[in-house]
């Protein structure tokens, strides 16, 4: 009954208007179902909205998830295993995030929580550690980027660091399938205990990540991995959502591509803190050359993201591995300098802001697919839009009318 106490003190006008996650009132309801019910009953002992203590209620739910968490054997194992280091739980634990299950949804929800939880809890306890270095890695079709994250992979695993690679690959517009082929691609990599490396589908998200690439960023760090990389898909000019989930965003670039034009376009290249012209070996040397001088003068004209940091671009060779300890050292200065100004720890607060409003616009399009009363109107909607009876703006405004009228 102690938990019940602060209920008194909760804002309970505010909490009508807030849709709760079913297994958090499922757990409300199991402290004491018949006192929730008479607090609701009596408006005169629910004190205005001023009145409640944020610690109290943070506490509670973090009790909440604790004891979800004890309760369920699978996700006790899997939690275990995560902040063990285990390989296979890491991987369990992405699959587990990634299903659109809806059970599976609510048991993700409590891992995430719990791992939030333990990360916050060790760093309070004075424990040192060390922040982890996120970097995104992007760029168009056949620009070399798995064959770079296998030669630069396996350079990092051999200076002592451990790597998460998280890989996306496109899927089917037909199908829904993809082919997750990366690790062929990463056969030395894939070998290594001091690397992880999991390709995901982008099940039709924009942007070259999936829905979910944020949360198992924060499983590869909780598993013990310091470095994470996240390879997008090929992207074009307009397709940089992984910039708001990295500390460091690297555009991969072959040697054709594209002249001083491109390089000025307002989009991937004004977001990228590194230009990397990659498969500067061979024949290709003079054009990767010429490439890089280009996009050193496009940089000129395009604003600077941070007044700490200004935009360099490199030339690599992952087949030759030219360049690579040289592009280290510009990561390593990058991460020194954004640190040590505090615009890392910054940019991380933004993007958890960034990701929570993107979290609620996902939220709110399944909830409005799966809504029994939009359930029922859509497939005439559809007909009617479909044989040009009605606009498809009209149509949109029938559904989102019924569906609010209906919550």
């Amino acid at each position: 009954m102690a938990k019940l106490v602060w209920f008194q003190s909760f804002p309970w006008n505010t909490i009508q208007k807030i849709s709760l996650s079913k297994t958090i009132h499922r757990q409300l309801s199991l402290l004491s179902h018949s006192k929730l019910q008479e607090i609701h009953r009596n408006p005169h002992i629910r004190p205005s909205r001023h009145s409640i203590d944020h610690g109290k209620v943070q506490s509670f739910f973090s009790s909440a998830t604790n004891d979800m968490l004890e309760n369920d054997n699978t996700l006790k194992q899997l939690f275990d295993g995560i902040i063990n280091c285990e390989r296979g739980s890491l991987a369990r634990g992405i699959t587990l995030i990634e299903s659109s299950h809806p059970k599976k949804k609510q048991q993700a929800k409590i891992l995430l929580n719990s791992i939030l939880q333990y990360s916050t809890e060790k760093q309070k306890s004075g424990q040192p550690k060390k922040l982890s270095f996120r970097i995104g890695l992007s760029g168009p079709p056949g620009a070399g980027k798995s064959t770079f994250i296998e030669t630069f992979g396996k350079f990092l695993t051999a200076r002592n660091n451990k790597v998460a690679v998280l890989a996306v690959d496109p899927s089917s517009a037909t199908t829904g399938g993809s082919l997750l082929g990366d690790k062929t691609r990463m056969f030395e990599l894939s070998r290594d205990w001091n690397a992880f490396i999991r390709p995901s589908p982008s099940r039709g998200t924009l942007g070259g990540v999936t829905r979910t690439t944020n949360e198992a960023i924060l499983l590869c760090e909780a598993a013990g991995y310091n470095i994470i990389l996240i390879e997008t898909i090929g992207v074009g000019q307009s397709e940089y959502a992984v910039a708001d989930m990295v500390d460091l965003f690297c555009l991969l670039m072959p040697p054709a591509g594209g002249d001083e034009l491109q390089g000025i376009k307002k989009g991937i290249v004004e977001v990228a803190d590194l230009v990397i012209i990659n498969k500067s070996d061979g024949e290709l040397i003079p054009a990767a050359r010429r490439i890089q001088a280009e996009y050193i003068s496009a940089l000129k004209y395009s604003r600077r993201r941070s007044k700490f940091w200004k935009p360099e671009v490199t030339r690599i060779s992952s087949v030759n591995k030219e360049g690579i300890p040289e592009l280290w050292d510009l990561m390593e200065n990058f991460q020194t300098v954004m640190m040590e100004s505090n615009e890392l720890q910054r940019k991380r607060q933004l993007q958890k802001k960034i990701w929570m409003w993107s979290f609620i616009q996902n939220n709110i399009m399944d909830m409005f697919k799966t809504h029994p009363a939009v359930q029922n109107l859509i497939k005439n909607v559809e007909e009617e839009v479909m044989k040009g009876e009605i606009t498809p703006g009209t149509g949109a405004d029938l559904l989102l009318t019924k569906f609010i009228k209906e919550s």
